[in-house]
């Protein structure tokens, strides 16, 4: 799957994460967190999770977080996708 045109999902308030896509040529996975130092690689881990889950191959996506459990990051990151395939 592509990433077709921008979209986005989540808020910013405590404990949740904002998503946002855009189409790129390659890859690429962005998180500013303020638990990035503790938690940056499980985040970054469940992002790749979810994005090989729904066979994502080419995107920007950049993350910003403000402490969300897995759960909500698989949520959003799904919306997210789902939503820049214009559904």
């Amino acid at each position: 799957m592509v990433i077709l045109k921008k979209a986005q999902a989540g808020t910013m308030q405590s404990s949740d994460l904002m998503v946002f896509t855009e189409p790129s040529d390659g890859l690429e996975i962005i998180i500013d967190s303020t638990v990035a130092k503790q938690y940056g690689h499980l985040i970054r881990a469940k992002v790749e999770e979810v994005l090989d889950r729904m066979s994502v191959t080419q995107g920007t996506i950049r993350i910003k977080d403000r402490g969300a459990l897995d759960y909500a990051i698989d949520a959003r990151v799904q919306a997210a996708v789902l939503r820049s395939q214009g559904a």
